[in-house]
């Protein structure tokens, strides 16, 4: 084993761009940062993608590359005295590079504070981000970098760095097959996960004096491994989404698969039971009206049995509201409800439409006019009106051609066609 203490991950950082995996859009043969540093021409910029895919390292290199001086600094524990400080001897003449790593921390004070320095070519700002930089980086710091998404790496990727790993740090040991199958899955996309996966494999497997790193130094080295799954954050927002989305696609497949990678990732069970519950009622409404009570019930399901035997139920609501009918008259009803009190103001209501318990209210015409549903044919009075005069004609619901609306569709069409 290599006598270098460093952890792993450390010890196999690039130190030069070839040898970087997996990003080769940015610096493969014609990648765009690969091309931007050939033709001198480096401006700030922001990686933006997922924990472990390099970030740092290329900002290094980049900062190498261009043969300028380089200012780590972390938004989690700098400040604006720690930022002026590192450019404070800059100038156009003289640029540094400043890589701010989770610069989605900076608030917009902190942030504006890089405004003038960057326009002046001072500094050449490099941040890294975990986070949406349109939701998290204000529009004037935005407007003034390039964005380069790094990816999270692919399998071949991982394995590529796996191998490189034990080449060089263990050069007496050999990675079996399916052991390298194992890490690349534990990985999940994070380079830094998988060589610290893989270090602590090598010393299970030199702790029998093994000359082959096996399955089971792999497992013996595990703590509880979760995969990616950052709550709160971006990739949280977008594995709602793609559940969200699958039960609204009517794709049971897809839902359950969304769930599962939720839960195997960390999620609270009980936000997706709230999320299940908003989507029985936005998209499928009244085309099937148990969705919401079967959503309720898996809540409920959960809360009384907890993790693993309630998941099951909240499984069950997943397929359900997937396999469904779809729609969403009752969400538009209420939004397009909404959006007309907003606009219309407090119209009045209706005399026929009012109580009367007083015979002062009744002189008033209060009540007058009020024709009782049940007393009429078909237990409706056909023809009375109950929306304000000024928007008297304005319909915010229509039923879909979908399950238990079509019915409802039928029904208000024989109502409305009996109006006089």
């Amino acid at each position: 084993m290599s006598g270098d203490r460093r952890p792993l991950p450390e010890r196999m950082r690039p130190a030069v761009l070839d040898d970087v995996v997996g990003q080769d859009h940015l610096v493969g043969p014609d990648g765009t940062l690969r091309n931007a540093l050939a033709a001198g021409h480096l401006r700030s910029l922001v990686f933006w993608g997922p924990p472990g895919t390099g970030k740092t390292t290329l900002a290094r290199l980049v900062a190498g590359a261009a043969g300028l001086p380089f200012h780590g600094l972390s938004a989690v524990t700098a400040g604006l005295k720690d930022l002026r400080a590192a450019f404070a001897d800059a100038s156009p003449d003289s640029p540094v590079v400043i890589f701010l790593d989770e610069i989605h921390r900076f608030n917009k004070a902190q942030q504006d504070a890089l405004l003038p320095v960057v326009e002046a070519g001072s500094v050449v700002l490099i941040g890294a981000t975990t986070e949406n930089p349109s939701f998290e980086i204000n529009r004037a710091l935005l407007s003034r970098v390039q964005i380069y998404v790094v990816k999270a790496l692919e399998a071949d990727s991982i394995l590529k760095l796996l191998r490189r790993a034990v080449d060089r740090s263990f050069p007496d040991l050999s990675l079996s097959e399916v052991a390298s199958e194992r890490l690349v899955a534990l990985a999940d996309g994070d380079a830094r996960r998988a060589l610290q996966l893989l270090e602590a494999a090598c010393a299970s497997a030199a702790a029998e004096s093994a000359d082959v790193i096996e399955l089971g130094h792999v497992e013996s080295s595990l703590g509880t491994a979760m995969r990616a799954f950052d709550r709160g954050g971006d990739l949280f927002y977008e594995q709602i989404s793609a559940l969200h989305k699958s039960v609204r696609g009517s794709d049971p497949d897809a839902a359950i698969y969304w769930f599962a990678r939720m839960l195997d990732g960390g999620c609270d069970p009980l936000y997706i039971g709230r999320r299940l519950v908003r989507m029985a009622s936005e998209d499928l409404g009244n085309a099937d009206p148990r969705a919401l009570t079967i959503a309720i019930d898996a809540c409920s399901a959960f809360e009384r049995l907890g993790s693993p035997e309630g998941d099951l139920a909240l499984a069950q609501a997943v397929l359900y509201l997937a396999s469904a009918p779809k729609s969403n008259a009752a969400y538009t009803a209420f939004k397009s409800a909404m959006d007309e009190v907003r606009q219309s103001g407090s119209l009045e209501v209706p005399m026929h439409l009012r109580n009367a318990p007083t015979g002062m209210m009744k002189s008033m015409g209060f009540g007058a006019g009020y024709r009782y549903d049940h007393d009429e044919a078909g237990a409706h009075a056909a023809g009375q009106t109950f929306l304000p005069d000024g928007i008297r004609r304005r319909r915010f619901y229509e039923p879909r051609d979908s399950g238990l609306e079509t019915k409802i569709a039928e029904r208000l069409a024989r109502l409305r066609g009996g109006a006089r």
